[in-house]
């Protein structure tokens, strides 16, 4: 007998456990889904707002399995209106699954009549396998106070120092006064800041009440900078309202190449249809290594130009490469003056060239066979004025 009423104690306590376990995913102020199928939450869950103002919730719905979850209101006062939207269009459910988060907006717009208070309601997301509470908590005031607010498209954008960094930013007035904000920024040494509202430059801007607008901010570096991160601080401030925002330009290093001749010459000789060999050096002053660099020419019709080596795998900071550059002018060519221009061209960075003067000339071998020719005519006429001189 007692090891049936100990068989009977153990089944009741296993069913009383089981029993508690959806109790206690429902338990909590804010659930969060620790335990659950669907998971809600709300970015900013309690909110001020202005009578006859619209309030709007971003809500997240996650799930560990695909599936269709419902939404709902509960407790909202009478008088007001709530709608769900999630793709510009009203919903009242989401699909959502392991790697599916879905977003949607709980619009609640407030009637007129509204009483300064503060007023609570759930929004109720019921999925496959549990449903979810979320508290909401909406603050009615007679009159917002004056609150300015920044929002950063991307608060960090990379270049180098001649890069024009702009920055898209949103000001948005959340009180209930039109105010005037004026614009400041606290800029690292080597920048100058500009504020553009519709591609025109201000100081200051007009907001009206509960109004956005879209600046750009533009830094830009005057001189040449090292790589690194500079922080920029931009205030706007409107009466008592202030708003604050960083944003960071990080410079990035830079190669910068010269091409010039060993003795810093920029000129040469060659000679017709022989190959001549000339020294260059490809130095890097710039911030950064230049990697991958290749060399090319640009030559008169008919000439032949290579170098030794054709690309180079890096060039360090402050460094310099010989190169040797092997000339070939045309079988054709006539002595004279002729422009060659070498190109060095890195990976990431701008192509730098140098304009070379070769200075043709004919072969010396040549010059003796027209010597010898020229004698020899001479020799000829003279024998010949000899011979039939005497007759």
């Amino acid at each position: 007998m007692r090891k049936v009423v100990s068989i009977v104690s153990l089944v009741t306590l296993v069913v009383v456990a089981l029993g508690a376990v959806p109790a206690l995913a429902q338990d909590g102020d804010q659930p969060q889904g620790t335990g659950q199928d669907v998971v809600l939450f709300a970015k900013y869950p309690s909110q001020e707002a202005a009578i006859g103002d619209t309030v709007t919730f971003d809500l997240t719905i996650q799930a560990a399995t695909p599936q269709t979850v419902r939404l709902d209101v509960q407790g909202l006062p009478e008088g007001w209106t709530s709608t769900f939207r999630g793709g510009g269009k009203i919903v009242r459910a989401v699909y959502v699954g392991p790697d599916h988060d879905a977003s949607v907006d709980l619009r609640i717009e407030l009637p007129d009549n509204v009483e300064s208070a503060t007023y609570q309601f759930s929004v109720v997301a019921s999925g496959a396998g549990n449903e979810v509470s979320l508290p909401l908590e909406i603050v009615v005031q007679e009159k917002l106070p004056p609150r300015l607010r920044f929002d950063v498209d991307l608060p960090t954008l990379r270049g180098t120092s001649s890069t024009t960094f702009r920055f898209n930013v949103t000001l948005k007035n959340e009180g209930d006064e039109e105010i005037t904000v004026n614009l400041v920024a606290d800029t690292p040494p080597g920048f100058e800041v500009a504020f553009k509202l519709t591609g025109q430059e201000v100081t200051s801007v007009l907001l009206g009440a509960n109004e956005s607008k879209r600046l750009s901010i533009e830094a830009r570096p005057y001189v040449e900078l090292p790589a690194g991160s500079y922080p920029i601080e931009v205030v706007a401030q409107g009466g008592e309202a202030q708003a604050t925002v960083t944003l960071t330009a990080e410079v990035t290093g830079q190669p910068d190449l010269n091409v010039t001749g060993v003795d810093g010459r920029l000129s040469g000789q060659a000679y017709v249809g022989r190959e001549t060999t000339l020294k260059l050096l490809i130095q890097n002053t710039g911030s950064a290594p230049a990697r991958g660099v290749e060399l090319s020419a640009s030559q008169p019709s008919g000439w032949k130009v290579e170098f030794d080596p054709e690309q180079i795998a890096e060039i360090p900071t402050g460094e310099q490469v010989e190169v040797t550059m092997k000339v070939r002018p045309s079988e054709q060519a006539i002595a004279g003056d002729y422009m060659v221009t070498v190109r060095a061209r890195p990976e990431d960075g701008a192509t730098e060239s140098a304009e070379f003067r070769i200075t043709v000339k004919t072969s010396t071998m040549w010059g003796l066979v027209g010597v010898a020719l020229i004698a020899v005519a001479v020799f000829v006429v003279a024998q010949a004025v000899m011979r039939f001189g005497r007759r």
